[in-house]
């Protein structure tokens, strides 16, 4: 007997058939959307967690710069990006209004892309600009902010007379939880800034993981990197597993996002009794799984729950391939296996862009093997990761499952990191 899990992948799901027996699966909570996104949004906006509304913040003449998330995350802008631009009309013109993409170090979105991201009433009406970390004309040196991180951040986020950040939040593979702070860095920060908040030092501590916010050195730097700079209004999301709003927080950046995690928390968490021989995991399908860089997540997810030794199986159509802007796919193959390239990231005085994607992806690697099911990616692109890629999920499971004998157990994550599970009486 068997029962048929949808898996998050690409645009069109996978479905997998499972022995119920001996399999978990773990999903998130249902919840509805709101009915009104629109009212929804305007309440958040009206009636912040801490602080005044949006409207008494802004004055006639004023600035304004919005930071929004890059097309890797499934932010809903088309909805987020109008409320603010009404609540703000009639106190400032939308020629003095830019919406800056938290690129971090991720490439900019193309027109195509912005216009599917934001809609086209946003794109005609408002200036739109891609986050460049590498552009230093477009930085402006902050200086040595928490633990002496140098700070340069977008020159026209520190121009603005008012700076708003909009995000959505859930359980982040190091920093703890996305969304808030993370919305000026690393959304907005230089190269340089970024490499040193995911360090080999930050990365590899032990409170550098899913949804640990206080004591977790990324997060830690993150959040007084927002507060030293100054955030006038912070606008984040709960999303559900069909990426709908199902609630909204506004207000002062630091209240209003640890009151999202509390909704985060109780919807993307969930104990589970052990650990289990074989993880299936996604990576919540596009736009969260176009590429194998973004993927680490969900084998991160995977990760929390699989025994040492076991195998994860991870589903990401990564049409984007690696991708193959950045170092990722070189640094991965600087060496000969998954504990080399630990040990060579550890041995270095300085991080490369890109290491600490690899460093997570390696730690995993080093534990666990890892099978990949993509679409775009080849046997040969993914050995070179050190990966190995199956077309037949069930039949990959099937095999681990017959080689660990009757005891074995089976974990599915249909949505991926969206779903982060953790050994009951570990977290």
């Amino acid at each position: 007997m068997t029962d048929t899990v949808r898996l998050a992948y690409g645009d069109t799901g996978l479905d997998l058939a499972v022995d119920p027996a001996i399999t978990t699966v773990v999903v998130p909570a249902h919840h509805p959307p709101v009915e009104s996104p629109r009212a929804c949004l305007l309440a958040a906006l009206r009636d912040p967690v801490a602080g005044p509304p949006l409207r008494a913040r802004v004055r006639p003449g004023q600035t304004v710069a919005i930071s929004a998330c890059d097309g890797t995350r499934p932010q809903p802008r088309e909805h987020m990006i109008p409320a603010i631009l009404e609540e703000l009309d009639g106190i400032v013109r939308l020629d003095d209004v830019v919406v800056l993409v938290a690129t971090g170090t991720h490439r900019g979105n193309t027109d195509a892309e912005l216009r599917a991201m934001f809609g086209d009433d946003v794109v005609d009406s408002v200036r739109i600009v891609n986050h460049d970390a590498r552009e230093r004309d477009s930085l402006a040196w902050v200086g040595r902010l928490g633990d002496d991180v140098p700070v340069w951040l977008n020159r026209t986020w520190l121009d603005a007379d008012v700076r708003i950040t909009t995000g959505f939040v859930e359980p982040h593979f190091f920093a703890g939880f996305s969304g808030g702070p993370k919305l000026v860095a690393p959304g907005l920060a230089a190269l340089e800034t970024v490499l040193t908040l995911h360090d080999a030092r930050r990365i590899g501590h032990p409170r550098a993981t899913w949804g640990v916010l206080d004591g977790n050195p990324v997060h830690d730097d993150i959040r007084s990197i927002a507060a030293a700079t100054g955030v006038t209004f912070a606008l984040d999301v709960i999303l559900n597993r069909d990426k709908e709003i199902v609630a909204a927080f506004g207000g002062d950046l630091d209240p209003m996002h640890r009151a999202a995690v509390r909704t985060a928390r109780a919807v993307a968490m969930r104990p589970v009794p052990d650990r289990f021989d074989v993880v299936v995991t996604t990576n919540s399908g596009y736009p969260l799984d176009q590429n194998l860089y973004q993927a680490v997540k969900g084998m991160s997810a995977a990760h929390k729950v699989a025994k040492p030794g076991a195998t994860i199986v991870c589903a990401a159509e990564c049409r984007d391939g690696f991708p193959d802007h950045g170092s990722y796919r070189d640094v991965l193959a600087s060496a000969g296996s998954p504990r080399q390239l630990l040990a060579d990231i550890s041995a270095r005085d300085t991080t490369v862009p890109d290491q600490w994607q690899v460093q997570i992806q390696a730690k995993i690697q080093s534990d666990c093997r890892v099978v990949m099911h993509t679409s775009y990616l080849s046997d040969a692109d993914l050995a070179a990761a050190h990966l190995t890629q199956t077309d037949d999920i069930a039949g990959t499971v099937a095999e681990v499952v017959r080689g660990v004998g009757p005891r074995a157990r089976v974990c599915v994550l249909p949505e991926g990191p969206l779903t982060i599970p953790y050994v009951d009486g570990e977290h």
